[in-house]
């Protein structure tokens, strides 16, 4: 897991693993392209690699990946009917590409629109995505971990093959 590979304008961390989940875990943050101050205007994700010896019937087996991921919209995208289908196929094509065998996926994806009202009417309306998954990794860890740091970029309009080319600002409403 450790030797996978990422794009430049990503950054990935070791964060703590959330307690309670298996008797054994590892846990990962990226950011796209993340200013200064480590935030990123432009998506977010985490991930979660579980391991329990002796299985878990919904998992299908001792392993499970738990994934979320997150990115600013324009509120007009924010409004597509098919984008929480989109943003689940990303993550399917991702694997896909990545051949990052797996089984028993679950998830949702989650489109919020909001409008800012009193000291935030100033925000206007916003739009965001959430993709919350999971699935039971087969094969190597690396080939699933590079597909979700893809997928956190796609989130946050930045397609493979798109590292280093300019982003003329955040989809965040100013």
């Amino acid at each position: 897991m450790r030797s996978a590979t990422f794009r430049g304008d990503l950054t990935v961390r070791d964060i703590p693993s959330p307690q309670g989940l298996a008797p054994f875990s590892i846990a990962l943050a990226a950011d796209v392209r993340p200013d200064d101050h480590g935030d990123s205007p432009y998506g977010t994700g985490r991930l979660i690699l579980l391991h329990d010896p002796d299985g878990q019937e919904s998992w299908g087996g001792s392993w499970r990946i738990v994934t979320f991921a997150q990115a600013p919209l324009e509120p007009e995208i924010g409004t597509d009917p098919l984008l929480a289908d989109v943003t689940w196929s990303w993550l399917v094509d991702a694997l896909e590409t990545r051949g990052a065998p797996y089984h028993s996926p679950s998830g949702t994806a989650t489109k919020i629109l909001s409008k800012g009202f009193g000291a935030l009417a100033a925000e206007g309306d916003g739009a965001q995505i959430e993709l919350r998954a999971s699935w039971s990794p087969v094969g190597s860890f690396r080939s699933h971990v590079e597909a979700w740091a893809e997928l956190v970029c796609m989130l946050a309009g930045l397609p493979p093959g798109s590292e280093d080319i300019a982003v003329f600002g955040a989809r965040r409403p100013r």
